[in-house]
């Protein structure tokens, strides 16, 4: 970066070139209140939050799923591009999704956006995450020799620092993960930069040396904020906050913000988790499994009692919500067209949710989410019980 611009844009001529190398580098309070005002009336206030100052769409879209093909890498980059023009300005990846091909779909995506619509990088809220070791486009035929000759032999990542032979809090190891990200984002910084499953590393090590592997990775996190390549950080979980009380996995989101101060002080940047969050994974809703303050309470309870922002991953259960919702959520929501509206409509309405992210590819889809945009805000005493 130079004077906080990105250097990382498309080569393109004249004038467009002076234009990409000027947008900011990241999300911005004034980018994303400009976007929300482009949608204009379309889009109802009940789409937007607010966000550490920041206008973020309610619905954003995830890219988890897909066959590692280039057919699917186009269905990722339309969808991108069309739910960004629908009013959604939130976009979730990580490295390894789909073997680095989302992260770049997403890569032709802004950069098809930037040229063809104006929109700017400081409009959209981008997201990615690392910790699995990545492959890239394809499974490669031999696994160990390409971990050996990728990660190990090179000193990118110590043996013993790697757990289940896939995962690493490494310093060294997550630079090398955030370098790639932005070259396959074609992106100068991200705006939130998640520690991918950190639950991974309690099925081998014990808690203490947890502690010792994350408070490294907060210390390098905090660095990378420092030299502009992530505005915040956070913890992307799949069961990680879900988990009991006395389970080996689950994750204290109040030690977790502890440390951050530790590390940095009551400004630290550990600002967000993502978690599932669905009609089918209730947790999040039901389950007290936090502590805050001598109190046991639920983690959307902790995040807001402790300041963290929460995105929300897997609202339509991969795909098992699409259809087949009980009678009795259809009743609360008669008037919408199918069970997967209902389902996002649902949970997009739970008290604390920053953003929920859903997996869209195809068209159709893109355009039947988005149309949440003009639902106004739900009852809440309405919905709940549909969490139990």
């Amino acid at each position: 970066m130079e004077n906080g611009r990105s250097r990382l844009v498309s080569v393109t001529a004249g004038t467009e070139v002076k234009r990409l190398m000027d947008m900011p580098t990241r999300a911005t309070v004034g980018g994303t209140t400009r976007f929300r005002a482009r949608i204009g009336p379309s889009a109802g206030d009940g789409f937007y939050r607010q966000w550490g100052g920041l206008t973020l769409s309610v619905l954003g879209i995830g890219t988890y799923l897909g066959e590692t093909n280039t057919y699917t890498d186009d269905l990722v980059h339309d969808a991108v591009v069309e739910a960004v023009r629908l009013g959604a300005n939130v976009i979730d990846t990580a490295i390894n999704y789909r073997y680095q091909r989302s992260e770049r779909a997403i890569g032709r995506a802004l950069h098809t956006l930037y040229q063809g619509d104006r929109v700017e990088r400081d409009e959209l809220f981008i997201s990615t995450k690392g910790g699995f070791v990545p492959f890239d486009r394809l499974a490669p035929v031999n696994p160990v020799r390409h971990l050996q000759e990728k990660f190990l032999s090179t000193g990118i990542l110590p043996l013993e620092e790697l757990v289940g032979g896939c995962h690493s809090l490494h310093p060294r190891f997550l630079c090398a993960l955030l370098d790639r990200s932005l070259e396959n984002l074609r992106l100068g910084a991200v705006d939130l930069y998640y520690l991918h499953n950190p639950e991974t590393q309690l099925m081998t090590v014990d808690k203490p040396e947890f502690e010792r592997r994350m408070r490294r990775a907060f210390q390098w996190l905090e660095s990378e904020v420092l030299e502009g390549r992530i505005a915040c950080y956070g913890t992307a979980t799949w069961i990680g906050y879900r988990k009991r009380r006395g389970a080996k996995e689950l994750l204290s989101l109040a030690a977790l913000v502890r440390l951050a101060r530790e590390v940095a002080g009551s400004e630290h940047h550990f600002r967000a988790i993502q978690l599932p969050l669905s009609l089918m994974m209730p947790e999040a809703v039901t389950l007290p499994n936090q502590i805050v303050d001598d109190e046991v309470v639920t983690i959307l309870e902790a995040a807001e009692r402790l300041g963290v922002g929460v995105f929300v991953s897997g609202p339509l259960a991969q795909g098992l919500l699409v259809e087949g919702l009980p009678g009795t959520m259809r009743r609360k929501l008669p008037d919408f067209p199918s069970d997967a509206q209902r389902s996002l409509y649902a949970v997009t309405n739970v008290p604390g949710v920053t953003s929920v992210l859903v997996g869209m590819k195809k068209p159709k889809h893109v355009k039947e989410n988005l149309e949440l945009r003009s639902r106004p805000r739900g009852d809440w005493a309405l919905l709940q019980d549909s969490f139990w």
